[in-house]
């Protein structure tokens, strides 16, 4: 899609480029991994790792490819066929070879998050599952890309950009369909559907229906509700219903519902578009590149607050329907079953979508707080 040399490279060369960034990405995993083993709080530095490290070395990558135009280096061999297709398939084999990045980086982590949560995770299952993973999302977003292969960067890039803010928009909203093909899932039946039912009800959580990740010996006692307002599906993690009893996973849906009410996940979303667009166009001279910067970065402070300030808001709601007490220590047991140690922090962070773990406990255990 962003292929923008125009003679690409040789597949020798693609080949050579997609082998040293994933050797450089299986470095940074393994080097990773070493020091955030011999931090505090240990499962929490791998989350950090992911998130500040690998996914953006991910990304960097994948601008690599791109802009080096490696998709269509690869196709060279391959019998000619309509631009539309080419590009299609283009833009599949980038995503793919960014996922091979993603992957030997996250390769040598896998060992350590099953030492420091002591879990019976085979590094073979893990690796199988995101190979699976990235396969389906890189053929998704060579899909959802497709109209704007018939667009232009060079003659209006601004226009592409607010057109693949749309189609994320619309990839978003069509989750609760896109994760079941992703994701192992399972509709849930009989007494476990009875007590998924009667749960959501105390929490106060209104969705359309329900489904079941199967998360294996992964140990991950998660929820989530994708889903345009008309239609909330609810995915709860098969280790969440047998981790934690009725009244903590009451408690951890309300916060679920709370979020919703809130719309924590819009901000957070509307917050990262509106940032990338502003940030394209500074970088693409659309306007004063400075002001425009700090213009990014102005709304990137902005959404952050707001986001923090809807998780708090959020926290409220779900003292609400099952006491602050309830909440406090169900967000205490989902800290426990996930070998987290609650962070707290003197100074809130505004470069950080969240509120530390911690704080959240502390704030709702304080009777002197509204």
């Amino acid at each position: 899609m962003f292929a923008l040399q125009a003679t690409p490279p040789s597949v020798g060369a693609a080949i050579a480029a997609l082998v040293g960034l994933a050797l450089v990405g299986g470095l940074l995993g393994a080097i990773g991994s070493a020091v955030v083993r011999r931090l505090g709080n240990p499962v929490g530095k791998y989350r950090l790792l992911y998130a500040a490290v690998l996914f953006p070395y991910t990304l960097l990558a994948y601008a690599v490819f791109a802009l080096t135009g490696f998709g269509a280096a690869i196709l060279t061999g391959l019998p000619a066929a309509p631009d539309l297709m080419t590009g299609i398939l283009a833009d599949f084999v980038t995503f793919l070879a960014a996922g091979c990045v993603w992957i030997v980086s996250y390769f040598p982590t896998v060992r350590g998050i099953r030492d420091v949560r002591d879990i019976d995770l085979a590094t073979s299952t893990s690796i199988w599952k995101m190979t699976r993973y990235v396969i389906g999302v890189s053929a998704l977003l060579s899909v959802v890309l497709i109209p704007l292969q018939v667009g232009s960067i060079e003659s209006s890039p601004f226009a592409l950009a607010v057109g693949l803010a749309v189609l994320l928009l619309g990839m978003l909203y069509a989750a609760p369909w896109l994760i079941v093909v992703l994701r192992s899932t399972s509709k849930p039946t009989g007494d476990t559907a009875d007590r998924l039912a009667r749960l959501c009800d105390r929490a106060g959580l209104t969705v359309r229906d329900v489904r079941i990740l199967d998360t294996e010996n992964e140990e991950t006692a998660q929820t989530l509700v994708r889903g345009p307002p008309t239609y909330r599906r609810l995915f709860v993690t098969s280790t969440f219903l047998d981790a934690f009893d009725d009244e903590t996973a009451t408690a951890l849906l309300a916060i679920e519902a709370g979020q919703l009410r809130t719309y924590v996940f819009e901000v957070r979303v509307g917050t990262v578009l509106v940032a990338g667009i502003v940030l394209i166009a500074s970088v693409i001279g659309i306007g004063p590149r400075w002001p425009l910067l700090g213009l990014a970065l102005g709304s990137i402070l902005v959404g952050f607050w707001l986001s923090q300030r809807r998780i708090r808001t959020a926290d409220e709601y779900a003292a609400e329907q099952v006491g602050r007490t309830t909440v406090a220590d169900a967000l205490g047991e989902y800290a426990d079953v996930h070998a987290l140690e609650p962070t707290r922090r003197r100074i809130p962070n505004p470069l950080s979508i969240k509120v530390a773990l911690g704080d959240r406990i502390d704030r709702l255990r304080s009777s002197s707080d509204p």
